[in-house]
């Protein structure tokens, strides 16, 4: 009987043991986190802004452990790994024996090296249940809360705190807001929601220091074109790093984002496999549960292979504004090979970026239903070169009437 060790009971891990326990119904399944609790950190906004318990933060079922018959360790840090004897070694000096590994250990928040910041008792990061325990009893007291990047975290940490009442600052260096995701006109549509709430924004800024009192506590934030800023209370969303540490001295092949795997999960150790945020490569949950299930699958001995090449998909919901976004939104504008087409109708906006027929990025902005014709068109593989039509003006009849040579559309 085989026995599976599962480090990290977030989308990858949790979603690996559903599959490795598909594949091998007999194998023991051994689950090893910091967390004594399976929850969602993409809804995590919203267990700030009590509109969830934690109980609704759980996206697995409530006899997990039994159906899955899975033994988890809980609140238990892995902190080395002794690949020749095939061990995971714990923080409570207990060592954890395995036939195959998969280490799913995730990131944490990066705390960039801002003058004064280090140590001060009035920052934190917005990662976990614990930060988020934090900032529901910051909101009852601190007025002057400011943020501290405006990726999809820095976003979910700004709306918590709206349905609180509570404004936020928010600051990037970046040149707007969800800059991964969307292009400066998308964007626009969250800027000018979150003004109209009353959050006061700082983008193409970084921040040069905080200043602190004798208590090393920050009461203000000094950004790079001179601004100050008050704050009481600084929330760190800003970047993260895979939770690697422990793996420094084991041989596993380590880039300087996270640990390295290929498209099977497989790492340089044949026994050892990787999946979700602990690569550095793709943080977004999606991802991370398809790459948990391919790597169990893989150690099962199914063959199977990560094939999405949009593992930047991010559908969102922010202030009543809804947006999908699809692979490179913000394409080199000196790269001639590159077309890129958009449509704008009143709150609604579409874009599609393409390369040599290719669609290699999209925008959905206002009205997502145009995106089940987008997946028809990458998943045929439509060279759009060759559409008669224009782009956004195809519907799903279209695909009944291809032309099997060439990929166009053809109307009787």
């Amino acid at each position: 009987m085989k026995k599976y060790v599962v480090i990290g009971s977030s989308a990858a891990g949790v979603n690996g043991i559903r599959e490795l326990r598909k594949y091998d119904k007999d194998a023991e399944i051994v689950l090893i986190s910091k967390d004594k609790d399976i929850y969602s950190r993409c809804i995590l906004h919203e267990y700030l802004a009590g509109k969830r318990s934690l109980e609704r933060l759980r996206f697995v079922e409530k006899d997990f452990e039994d159906l899955y018959k899975v033994n988890w360790k809980k609140g238990v840090e892995a902190v080395g790994l002794d690949r020749a004897a095939k061990e995971v070694l714990l923080d409570d000096g207990s060592r954890e024996s395995y036939d195959k590994l998969l280490i799913a250990t995730g990131s944490h928040t990066f705390f960039p090296p801002i003058k004064n910041m280090l140590g001060s008792p009035n920052m934190i990061g917005f990662r976990n249940i614990d930060d988020i325990e934090v900032l529901k009893e910051v909101a009852k007291t601190k007025k002057n809360i400011v943020v501290l990047g405006s990726g999809l975290v820095g976003i979910d940490c700004a709306t918590g705190f709206l349905e609180l009442g509570v404004k936020v600052v928010l600051c990037d260096f970046a040149g707007w807001l969800l800059n991964k995701q969307l292009d400066p006109e998308a964007a626009k549509a969250y800027i000018d929601a979150f003004n109209a709430r009353g959050v006061e924004q700082h983008y193409g800024v970084g921040v040069n220091e905080v200043q602190i009192n004798d208590k090393h506590e920050i009461t203000a934030v000094v950004l790079s074109d001179g601004t100050v800023i008050p704050c009481d209370f600084f929330v760190v969303t800003a970047g993260v790093r895979s939770n690697v540490e422990f793996l420094q001295d084991s041989g596993l092949e380590l880039s300087r984002f996270g640990l390295v795997y290929d498209a099977s999960g497989r790492t340089n150790d044949p026994d050892i496999y990787g999946a979700g945020d602990v690569s550095g490569l793709s943080p977004i949950w999606p991802v991370a549960v398809k790459e948990g299930m391919i790597a169990a699958a893989n150690m099962c001995g199914v063959p199977e292979k990560m094939t999405d090449f949009f593992a930047s998909k991010s559908t969102m919901r922010f202030l009543d504004i809804s947006t999908m976004s699809l692979g490179n939104v913000n394409p080199d504008p000196e790269d001639q090979t590159i077309k890129v087409e958009t449509y704008r109708k009143g709150d609604v906006y579409k874009k599609i970026v393409h390369q040599d027929g290719k669609i290699i990025g999209a925008l959905l902005q206002g009205d997502l239903a145009y995106g089940g014709v987008l997946q028809q068109m990458i998943a045929r593989k439509i060279d759009v070169r060759k559409v008669k039509k224009p782009l956004f003006d195809i519907d799903y009849s279209d695909f009944f009437h291809i032309r099997d040579n060439d990929y166009e559309f053809y109307y009787d």
